[in-house]
């Protein structure tokens, strides 16, 4: 029983990525098969038209088709215009016809890269003429088609079977950011007592800047599907400044942590900053877990108490002249750390509010749904 818990919670944590695949194979297969019946020329086409456009949630899907649909209908005009415009019988004037199908057209697409599919298409119009004896309008026709049949199926099948919502991935990629977070802050307050060196720093921070990139991504097709209205819940703007803002935060006090304060400052301020490093991170791992689940936000009290507790250490370091006679640097960084926590504890003041907005989005749909 307990092996089968494990399997079935490993299956369960893979299911967005299962999902994805049972998508792919439906929308392969329907694809084909409508190509087929509708005796297209080239039913490859449709099948990876349909493979390209269905993606990981609903609102990728929908940027994709877009964009290959675009790249294909311009790709098709441009390629069947200038074959029509500029007649060839040989393999030189061919040559040449690629040339200016193809120039202009990458060089389109390297400004804009959602038109990458226009220079495929261009050829693909050109060339086919002389494998299937077409001409060049049948051709851009043909090419169209496909597309199209591949297009609507993939994005049917990402709309009809187990669909993804983006709305639901940013949940778990803002949850795994907090986590990197909260761990990056326990590692980067305990190097106030050995210090660490630069590459330490950066292996740190790079976890934390890799999620944040696929975060932003996924945002964007969140919003995508709330502007199409295929989703609903909170507007993802305020979680992701938030969560980059204590990633900001994370990157200050690194740099306030690379060399250890002086022996007479870490025996002051042992206590109170352990108290900040448990404190707050266990606020951070908390928040992940009410995200993920729909939950209430976690009481922020704790780090409310635990900072107050930081500054008076430092009032009294201050009283008592510890940072007087330290070199400028050691100074600096002695007061950006101050600094660098209490502009945490605004974003994390912020992130319960966030998170408490989720929350009661996630129990508004409960609550729908149960009637």
């Amino acid at each position: 029983m307990a092996f089968a818990g494990k399997v079935f919670e490993r299956i369960r944590s893979r299911r967005t990525q299962i999902g994805l695949a049972i998508r792919v194979t439906v929308a392969a297969v329907a694809a084909y098969a409508i190509a087929t019946a509708l005796h297209l020329l080239l039913p490859l086409w449709a099948v990876l038209t349909s493979l390209i456009v269905t993606q990981m949630s609903v609102g990728r899907s929908l940027k994709a088709t877009r964009d290959y649909v675009l790249g294909t209908i311009g790709g098709a005009i441009y390629g069947g215009a200038i074959a029509i415009l500029i007649p060839y019988s040989t393999e030189a004037g061919l040559l040449g016809l690629l040339v200016l199908a193809v120039a202009p057209l990458a060089f389109v697409a390297a400004i804009n890269p959602s038109l990458n599919a226009a220079t495929v298409t261009a050829i693909i119009v050109l060339l086919v003429p002389t494998m299937h004896h077409s001409d060049p309008m049948t051709s851009a026709i043909d090419r169209v088609s496909e597309v199209g049949v591949g297009a609507i199926t993939g994005l049917l099948v990402s709309f009809l079977v187990l669909p993804s919502r983006a709305v639901r991935q940013i949940r778990a990629a803002a949850a795994a950011l907090l986590e990197l977070i909260a761990d990056a802050l326990t590692e980067l307050l305990a190097g106030l007592t050995r210090g660490r060196d630069n590459d330490a720093l950066h292996r740190i921070q790079d976890g934390i800047g890799t999620a944040m990139v696929g975060m932003n991504a996924i945002g964007a097709e969140a919003e995508r599907e709330r502007a199409a209205r295929l989703s609903s819940g909170p507007d993802t703007g305020p979680l992701l400044r938030t969560v980059l803002r204590l990633r900001h935060d994370v990157v200050m006090i690194g740099r306030a942590t690379v060399v250890p304060l002086p022996v007479e400052v870490q025996m002051r301020l042992a206590a109170p900053l352990t108290e900040v490093s448990t404190v707050i991170a266990r606020f951070l791992r908390s928040a992940a877990s009410a995200l993920r689940e729909g939950a209430g936000a976690p009481p922020i009290h704790p780090v409310h108490v635990a900072l107050q507790h930081y500054a008076e250490a430092v009032a009294s370091v201050r009283h008592d002249g510890l940072i007087r006679g330290q070199p400028g640097d050691t100074a600096e960084r002695f007061f950006a750390l101050g600094f660098s926590l209490e502009q945490m504890h605004q974003n994390l003041c912020d992130l319960d509010r966030v998170v408490g907005e989720w929350s009661e989005a996630a129990r508004d749909k409960s609550v729908r749904v149960a009637e």
